[in-house]
């Protein structure tokens, strides 16, 4: 990595941590791990307990929920493909998904399931790849037709029931009408996970294992994968969806029992993956660095502009922005970043103390991991809170504030 910038001042990252312990002495958090990284300096804070009322001490190594901080790093197995010309940008979808062909379009997005017209044009990888392939969760629309079907089909592959497999999944998928036409609207969530599939058939490999084998085992990612395994359960704490009225503690996902301990049926490109910081470093480091892992390639530096340039036109971009200020009540300021690449938002203005052309994305249970190509800097906040209320949302701005104020030029 080059060491051209400085590092971090000691009087700001004792600010930085003083913030953070506020949020946990406050009682809404009960602990959390948070990892920033500039030049050759590392830093990390581990503080609070992994349980609500108490619980061991969060450490360095400790395991997290990923949600859809999933989306950076499982977009790296499909971009290895485009790499290799197994994938081309602009070629349709269908040979591999067929579910997808001869698309019906909304013609209006609170009407009725069967009132479409066709898709003027097939599916593309490019419209997966920048979440455009025309249907995707919509904040707008809750309550419309189309999103109630999306929630009650097992479609959304974040609720509380498990999804299906991979080919039921699609086939559920394939009964439902596309929201806009392909191609024209930026749309959240849904195209990870139909890229997941889409690795695993061009692939002929669960998607787990060409994710693992290309990306998370060459990066040394050991503790990043779809589920943890028994002899890891330790290091993973519960997860909390806090009454949004209350605030009162409700277990969202325990450790030994819960979905997370074993292989789900599903593994979730949108938000399936459990990981810990120093996992989470080595791939935005990777990013950072052009693609490259020490002397190893995992992507090729185009690939990797790709995905962290914005991709969206200006009339996508205005959609993305008023559809984030306008749910600022529900996703409580986050989103707020203009573009969006392959895989996570770029941020295309100056809205905080964040450079334009940051990367990254953030999770509904709590977690924000961003690299700065300005600053060479990373950081990763991770905690089990998720944002059923806006105490995760606001640690999380904290730290961005705190860790921005920190730098050391």
């Amino acid at each position: 990595m080059d060491n051209g910038n400085s590092g971090f001042s000691p009087s700001g990252l004792r600010r930085m941590r003083d913030a953070l312990a506020r949020h946990v002495d406050s009682g809404k958090i009960p602990g959390l791990v948070a990892l920033v990284s500039r030049g050759d300096q590392t830093h990390v804070e581990a503080i609070g307990t992994t349980r609500h009322d108490g619980g061991t001490p969060m450490r360095r190594d400790t395991i997290f929920r990923m949600a859809s901080t999933s989306k950076p790093v499982a977009m790296a197995a499909a971009m290895a493909l485009v790499d290799e010309c197994r994938l081309r940008l602009d070629d349709p979808v269908e040979p591999w998904l067929p579910e997808l062909a001869d698309r019906r379009v909304l013609r209006r997005l609170d009407g009725p399931l069967e009132d479409t017209v066709p898709a003027r044009r097939p599916i593309t990888v490019r419209d997966l790849l920048s979440s455009t392939f025309g249907l995707g969760v919509d904040l707008t629309a809750l309550g419309s037709p189309i999103m109630n079907a999306v929630f009650g089909s097992g479609v959304f592959t974040q609720g509380a029931e498990p999804a299906p497999e991979p080919d039921e999944w699609m086939r559920r998928l394939g009964t439902l009408p596309l929201t806009h036409q392909p191609g024209e609207r930026w749309q959240y969530h849904i195209s990870h996970d139909v890229l997941g599939v889409l690795v695993a058939r061009v692939t002929g490999q669960p998607f787990e294992t060409f994710l693992r084998e290309r990306v998370l085992d060459p990066l040394g990612m050991g503790d990043t994968g779809f589920h943890v395994p028994a002899g890891k359960i330790d290091r993973l704490p519960p997860s909390y969806a806090p009454d949004p009225r209350t605030g009162e503690f409700h277990v969202w996902d325990e450790p030994a029992s819960g979905q997370y301990s074993q292989p789900p049926a599903f593994p979730s490109g949108g938000g399936g993956l459990v990981s810990t910081v120093d996992d989470y470093l080595a791939y935005f480091r990777m990013l950072l660095n052009h693609g490259t892992h020490g002397t190893e390639r995992i992507l090729s530096r185009p690939a990797v502009e790709l995905m962290t340039t914005n991709r969206l036109t200006p009339e996508q971009q205005a959609a993305r922005d008023t559809m984030a200020r306008n749910n600022v009540h529900v996703s409580f300021g986050q989103g707020l970043h203009g573009g969006w690449g392959f895989g996570m938002a770029v941020r295309t203005y100056r809205g905080d103390y964040a450079s334009i052309g940051q990367f990254g994305w953030d999770g509904g249970t709590g977690t924000t991991a961003y690299a700065d190509p300005d600053k060479r800097l990373v950081g990763i906040l991770l905690t089990q809170i998720g944002m059923t209320t806006p105490d995760s949302a606001r640690l999380i701005h904290d730290f961005w504030t705190t860790l921005y104020q920190a730098i050391d030029d």
